[in-house]
């Protein structure tokens, strides 16, 4: 077992890595990670958002967006095709299944 300090380095350097192979595969849309993982950057965002506060550290969804996108989120927004009619099925049939 290791100590905290070195556990929370560890889980930082997977959540970097998480971050950069997103990054390098801005072809897998948000629609995408949803549909197969339930979860997207924009999801990643809420959450970095909401580890910062509990850490007392105030930090706005636009930042955190920017953070987890690597970029601007506007900029990555307006990079973004637009979901498929059939992801957008897809994405419905899964939140149905999981009755949402």
């Amino acid at each position: 077992m290791t100590d905290q300090t070195t556990q929370n380095a560890i889980e930082a350097a997977a959540f970097r890595r998480l971050l950069k192979h997103l990054a390098d595969n801005p072809d897998v849309q948000n629609i995408d990670l949803m549909i197969t993982a339930d979860f997207c950057r924009n999801c990643l965002a809420d959450w970095y958002a909401e580890a910062a506060a509990q850490n007392g550290v105030e930090i706005s969804r636009d930042e955190a967006r920017d953070y987890t996108h690597g970029m601007p989120y506007a900029d990555w927004k307006a990079a973004q095709p637009d979901a498929t009619p059939e992801q957008m099925a897809a994405f419905k049939a899964r939140k149905a299944a999981k009755g949402a």
